[in-house]
């Protein structure tokens, strides 16, 4: 398969500072922080990136520049760009997890997220009544021990209205309830008199019935847990649950839990949401990400969910139930087919450190975190995940040692503790630092280091030579975290994207010295906006893509591409870049290129030592564009700035193409049949062992010319395999 991409864009006349942040503090910093048998042969693609961005005058405006692309792709000059070049970063942001890709719907499910002390805040929880029919509060009653707080309910009247009263929760901004849908209820229950309690999926306020169901509740002392399922009979996106009765007395609730019993493989995750990640093809998932003083205790998110005491996330400011666990990442990486890279604490937040004398706890805890996901189904860890579901190790092949901690008091020496324990432990392991070595080198031992970047749009687009004059030898860089923000960003403008693409063919350039990237971040909750842009927008029951996102499906090839050098000239190659890609695939080949330039550009593309020549037939063009370069998608017209693709009928080796303004192009360049074909095809009739076979010529009759021919298919080894060859003997 060939792809060229290559990218323009208008003039822009705009001030940039080239701020770039750390997206968890206030700092500056310029570097901071299979396959399916489909198709016979294997067939070869080219991927060229070329990107074109200006800021000009408006002297030349609707100046049509001029360029020449010319792409080696012979193999001699080829390299490989690794396996996990592009992928995926998840942290709980912007309710990415709570509210967002974990499908449970109530909010606060076991009253904890008031604290411990008890009487405490139940939001989003409220009555259904007034101050003289119902008495509600929190006490320390719970059957669970890591999570104490329950929810009393008191039952004042003796004559309670017809649709009784009681509590309801309205989940994360709305349910969305969908007619025809079942939703799965879960929650634990008690109370000294037999009740009967009813259980309601309704509009916002009560006054649409979608599914309701009445329990009964014997009266005991210990706690019976309760589960229900509801069969909408209609839709509405702003729902809420509600737990009502007509009886007076006593009744106590915790970890109530309601899911759509249509989930992601049934493990509970958003299905549409899964599958927007699963259209980048991300070959690893970094999680969870942030530096909390609150921060992400592993082993108290796992086993049953109802036992997990959550947590607030003191960086973004609200509470998760810890439902998506830490299981619970390792089985989205394994939904996703992506490398899981465990970002663990390594004792220091935004906040506060722990002395490296008193790290050996920390380093203990990360130990059992890796035998909990690698360890054996009989070891003590891996038992525990076993008891999960999961008898098989999960593959945990990277970790970070903390997240934007470089340069704080304590990183070094407790680097250096976890650092030397997994190493021993774990020496097949690869152990990212989180200080930036791509201008020098690191004091310290590791394979990876962290580079974030987070920008305007010109600084970005200048970084696609960042890594250029980087050393080739020592650590491999993780760029997992890059984006343009603030004023030219928007919530995820065209501008943004074309930069952030243009930094994309600069880190495939230097694949040799830069082993993942990804951007950030990745999800964000429309009701939520602490932090923009981001790569996906969604609602209750709405999403779509930003540029941002559409941008990167346009590298999801790249990984384990091979990478071919290219030439640019023009008076405009300042505002250009490029990169060039090969690639296998079981079907069609494509050639792409993005163009990323100010002003149109009449483009003459010049490929050499490609293995086929180009068919014109089954080429195509793709581009990404809009009139206006701070154009954003929305869920009102969330299809503004995607790609639209169309038939290339000029396609061959040599070509002209022009570049719209403010465009990501992508000219996909099919291949005829490889060369390859024909040499397998000599190679093996010199070696064919032969027969005879006497023909009888006196009763023949004429076959069409073209009755038989031949088919060949790389498998069950029919490459190296030998055939026989008949030899034809005729009389008459």
């Amino acid at each position: 398969m060939v792809r060229f991409i290559m990218l323009t864009s208008h003039a822009y006349c705009i001030i940039f500072w080239p701020y770039l942040f750390n997206r968890h503090t206030t700092c500056t910093s310029v570097y901071s922080s299979k396959y399916g048998f489909q198709r016979t042969l294997p067939e070869c693609h080219l991927l060229l990136l070329l990107l074109a961005f200006c800021i000009a005058s408006e002297l030349h405006l609707h100046t049509t520049q001029t360029a020449v692309l010319k792409v080696d792709a012979s193999l001699q000059h080829a390299r490989q760009i690794p396996d996990t070049l592009f992928g995926i970063f998840f942290e709980e942001i912007n309710h990415a997890g709570a509210g967002g890709i974990w499908a449970e719907l109530v909010s606060n499910r076991g009253f904890e997220a008031g604290g411990p002390h008890t009487p405490s805040n139940i939001d989003p929880w409220s009555i259904i009544g007034d101050d003289s029919s119902i008495f509600v509060a929190t006490d320390r009653t719970s059957c669970f021990s890591r999570n104490t707080v329950a929810l009393r309910m008191e039952v004042l009247c003796d004559n309670c209205p017809a649709g009784g009263v009681g509590i309801y929760n309205p989940g994360f901004w709305g349910m969305n309830i969908e007619d025809g849908k079942t939703y799965n209820l879960v929650m634990y229950v008690k109370s000294p008199e037999t009740v009967e309690l009813t259980v309601s999926l309704t509009s916002s306020d009560g006054s649409q019935n979608l599914a309701s169901s009445t329990i009964p509740v014997s009266g005991a002392s210990n706690w019976t847990k309760l589960e229900q399922k509801l069969v909408a009979k209609g839709t509405n996106r702003t729902s809420r649950l509600q737990i009502t009765t007509t009886k007076k007395g006593v009744v106590w609730f915790d970890q109530v839990s309601l899911m759509s019993a249509d989930t992601y493989k049934g493990h509970g995750f958003r299905t549409e949401l899964i599958s927007m990640m699963l259209d980048l093809k991300p070959r690893f998932l970094r999680f969870p990400g942030g530096g909390n003083r609150n921060a992400f205790r592993w082993r108290e998110s796992i086993g049953p969910w109802e036992e997990r005491p959550g947590h607030f996330g003191d960086v973004w400011h609200y509470w998760t139930d810890d439902g998506l666990g830490y299981y619970e990442f390792l089985q989205l990486s394994e939904d996703l087919g992506a490398a899981p890279i465990w970002v663990f604490n390594n004792g220091i937040s935004h906040n506060d450190e722990v002395d490296t004398a008193a790290i050996a706890p920390f380093v203990k805890d990360v130990l059992d975190s890796l035998e909990f996901a690698r360890g054996s189904a009989d070891s003590t860890w891996g038992s525990v995940r076993a008891a999960m579901g999961h008898p098989e190790p999960f593959p945990v092949k990277y970790v970070a040692i903390g997240n934007e901690d470089c340069g704080k008091k304590f990183y070094r020496g407790n680097y250096l503790k976890f650092y030397n324990a997994i190493r021993e432990a774990y020496p097949d392991i690869q152990m990212i630092s989180n200080c930036d070595a791509s201008s020098r080198p690191l004091d310290h031992p590791a394979d990876l280091y962290d580079f974030h970047v987070y920008t305007d749009s010109k600084t970005l687009f200048s970084m696609k030579s960042a890594f250029d004059r980087s050393s080739r030898n020592g650590p491999k860089a993780f760029v997992s975290e890059y984006a343009v923000w603030r004023s030219d960003a928007g919530r995820g403008s065209l501008l943004a994207s074309l930069a952030e693409a243009a930094f994309l063919t600069g880190l495939e350039k230097n694949s040799d010295v830069v082993q993942m990237a990804s951007y950030a971040p990745l999800f964000v909750n429309n009701n939520d906006q602490t932090w923009n842009p981001d790569a996906i927008v969604f609602n209750s029951w709405q999403q779509y893509g930003t540029p941002s996102y559409w941008m990167q499906t346009l590298f999801r090839e790249s990984s384990g591409a091979m990478f071919h050098p290219i030439t640019i000239t023009s008076s405009y190659s300042g505002s250009l870049a490029a990169s060039a890609i090969t690639w296998q695939d079981s079907e069609n080949s494509f050639l792409r290129i993005i163009n990323f330039g100010s002003d149109p550009v009449s483009l003459t593309i010049s490929a050499t030592g490609l293995q086929a020549r180009v068919n014109a037939l089954g080429s195509t063009a793709t581009v990404i564009t809009s009139s206006n370069v701070m154009d954003e998608n929305s869920f009102s017209n969330p299809n503004k700035v995607v790609p639209v693709k169309s038939q290339l009928s000029n396609a061959a080796e040599q070509m002209q193409v022009t570049l719209a303004p403010h465009s990501f192009s992508s000219f996909d360049l099919a291949l005829a049949q490889s060369k390859l074909v024909a040499e397998i095809s000599r190679c093996e009739a010199e070696t064919l062992e032969t027969a005879s076979l006497h023909v009888d010529y006196s009763v023949a009759r004429r076959m069409p010319d073209t009755l038989f021919g031949l088919f060949f298919e790389e498998i069950n080894h029919a490459g190296s395999a030998h055939g026989y060859s008949l030899s034809l003997s005729l009389s008459s």
